[in-house]
């Protein structure tokens, strides 16, 4: 098995690509050791030390570390116990605990609901995937969209610019109701 990585634009995430699906479907996010208890590949990781979170996407795992820890050391580490998960089969989550994928369209979501979700789906959260994050929607309210950074996005330096440069800008041309777009505090 060979495993890549590839930096992301917070230096405190890196990206792994063990060349194999990782989630079938949706994403995880485990900001805690506690959070991991439902996935034996992440507690695994934060057994390590110096992992602040762990967050799976399609075919990626990014992890973030702590501002103190070196990646050199830290890399050769994350990468022996994804190896060695996958090497001896162990499954992703336990059974029974496989988050579910809540991103998309719900019945009960209005109109532009439908609209702004579709645009993040189709336009945004690939681009985002590709540095090893996800976006999710939390609520439209008075003009405002609410999303969530999730993964390598979640506390990125360039986060904001993101949301306000790309994602906004992108949002408005389309839905002329969206006045404004806001990170989640949740």
């Amino acid at each position: 098995m060979f495993i890549q990585t590839e930096n992301t634009p917070n230096p405190l995430t890196v990206k792994f690509l063990p060349g194999r699906a990782v989630m079938e479907v949706g994403v995880a996010e485990f900001k805690t050791i506690d959070q991991a208890a439902a996935s034996p590949l992440a507690q695994q990781l934060f057994q390590l030390g110096e992992i602040t979170n762990v967050f799976f996407g399609s075919d990626f795992i990014s992890v973030s570390k702590d501002e103190k820890a070196k990646w050199d050391a830290l890399k050769t580490r994350i990468m022996a116990v994804i190896m060695e998960h996958y090497t001896i089969g162990q499954p992703l989550f336990h059974e029974g605990q496989a988050p579910e994928d809540k991103h998309g369209a719900q019945d009960d979501d209005d109109e532009l609901t439908v609209q702004i979700k579709e645009l993040l789906d189709q336009r945004v959260r690939p681009m985002v995937a590709m540095d090893g994050g996800d976006i999710v929607f939390e609520k439209f309210e008075k003009g405002i969209v609410y999303l969530q950074m999730r993964g390598a996005c979640a506390g990125c330096p360039s986060s904001t610019m993101t949301l306000k440069s790309g994602i906004e800008n992108m949002l408005r041309h389309y839905v002329p109701e969206v006045l404004e777009v806001r990170q989640s505090s949740l």
